[in-house]
């Protein structure tokens, strides 16, 4: 095999669950395929569906998983490869070999998935499958159950959404050992940057360093690298600027694994040896807020809640350099924190690094009771659902001084009660502060994730004495 897997009786007792979780039907899985970038033959790095590689783990493309929830019958389609293939890649596992890895007795070729949706739907059963984020999938979906492929939406099956959440969503011990090994990739992608980086070099350079270590480690970015020293804008992709003593540098990284699970961190560092004073002080702040947020991690506790503490005590901090006023707790109920905080404190991780994102945020990062807010600020907040034993989520808090906000703000006297306005526009070029951790939730609260990754002014400060 190309690929690594896990004992082929993890992947059976996954799909024995899902089975159980359905109850009658078919549940149809869309395995990925190559998507060309600019012609036929020119590809996209080819990435595995998540929940494909969940339930049947083979990372081939041109690959379909389907389970019948009645007889128990697995299938995995697929096409054997030609010699024109051969000569390209070489030779490969056949599909009745791969598909004996992961305890699949069944193969078909993978023009047989149309016949047997086809059959179901004439007999009167349910094909339950997940949306598809990809066009190709969306298209085969649409031509295999006879609709527009602006219909195929409409057959999504919610029962196999909840069920494939509620099993993802925990991440058992072997899941566990393989995050954390692309955790610990990721604090050494973040501690090249840290240490390497010089006034007067690009952030292209530096986003260099970041991505070799991921590829040295046998594994690749688990998304685009956010790193720059214009760190209010949230997912900030341009590399082009020049680095200079006195900025700020904002990185967002994370490895995904030789398994394909992810790791996802975030450190800001001065481009020169130290922060300056007022750098450091909107730095402690957000630092506080992270170890109170951290603190409050535990079974039965809303992230929600979580991330209002956090907001909370990020205006403390705030409020003691100058910029806020009046009563932190008041402020926040009033949304003031949005100026200063407006993405979400935290997400789950796994084998996405927002993982199962593709199967909506209100399925995963809240229930049929508690729906998530549309308001500014809180609209951003990705996971607000009691935490549960196994969970794997980020701790992210930032402060991030966007001009265009605080003229809108100002030009409104909004919230002026806690907005010391005059303050703030001494720091219309400060840019932006994030530091971000993985967590495991444990029987009765937390554990950080991978290495230690120094975060505190001090320990950011002695990896900058270059």
């Amino acid at each position: 095999m190309h690929f690594k897997l896990f004992d082929k009786a993890i992947y059976k007792q996954r799909r024995e669950i899902l089975r159980s979780n359905i109850g009658s039907g078919l549940v149809l899985l869309m395995g990925n395929e190559y998507s060309s970038m600019n012609y036929k033959d020119n590809v996209f790095p080819f990435r595995q569906d998540s929940t494909f590689l969940y339930y049947f783990g083979l990372d081939k493309d041109g690959l379909a998983g389907m389970i019948d929830a009645d007889s128990g019958e697995e299938i995995i389609f697929g096409n054997e490869l030609s010699i024109d293939d051969i000569i390209w890649t070489g030779p490969l596992p056949t599909v009745r070999e791969m598909a004996a890895e992961v305890a699949v007795q069944k193969t078909e070729p993978y023009t047989q998935v149309a016949n047997y949706v086809q059959q179901a739907l004439k007999a009167g059963r349910t094909v339950h499958i997940l949306k598809p984020y990809r066009p190709e999938n969306k298209i085969k979906l649409a031509g295999w159950f006879g609709i527009n492929v602006t219909e195929v939406d409409s057959k999504v099956s919610v029962k196999l959404i909840k069920a494939v959440v509620a099993q993802r969503s925990h991440k058992a011990a072997e899941e566990v050992a393989e995050i954390e090994k692309a955790v610990s990739i990721s604090v050494d992608m973040h501690l090249a940057a840290i240490r390497q980086t010089r006034p007067g070099m690009k952030e292209f350079e530096v986003a260099a360093k970041v991505e070799e270590v991921a590829l040295a480690a046998n594994g690749r970015l688990a998304y685009p690298t956010i790193l720059s020293i214009d760190g209010e804008v949230l997912h900030n992709h341009y590399h082009g600027n020049t680095i200079a003593d006195g900025d700020m540098v904002l990185v967002d990284a994370g490895a995904e694994n030789d398994m394909h699970y992810a790791g996802d961190l975030t450190r800001t560092f001065p481009g020169g040896k130290q922060f300056t004073s007022r750098q450091a002080d909107v730095y402690n702040a957000v630092l506080g807020s992270m170890d109170h947020a951290i603190s409050l991690l535990k079974p039965g506790t809303t992230y929600l809640e979580i991330h209002r503490q956090a907001c909370i005590k990020l205006l403390e901090g705030l409020k003691d350099i100058g910029l806020v006023k009046g009563n932190p707790e008041e402020a926040v109920a009033a949304g003031a924190h949005t100026l200063f905080f407006q993405c979400g404190l935290g997400h789950m991780m796994g084998l996405d690094v927002h993982d199962m994102e593709d199967l909506g945020e209100q399925y995963l990062g809240y229930t049929d009771t508690l729906i998530k807010r549309t308001d500014f600020g809180w609209k951003s907040l990705r996971l607000g659902r009691e935490l549960q034993e196994g969970f794997v989520l980020t701790v992210e808090p930032g402060v991030y001084i966007i001009p265009e906000l605080i003229d809108r703000w100002k030009a409104e006297n909004k919230l002026e009660q806690f907005i010391n306005y005059t303050t703030l526009e001494q720091y219309r070029d400060f840019g932006g502060i994030r530091i971000e951790d993985n967590f495991l939730i444990t029987a009765d609260g937390h554990r950080l994730l991978g290495k230690y990754l120094p975060k505190t002014l001090k320990e950011i400060e002695a990896l900058r004495n270059y």
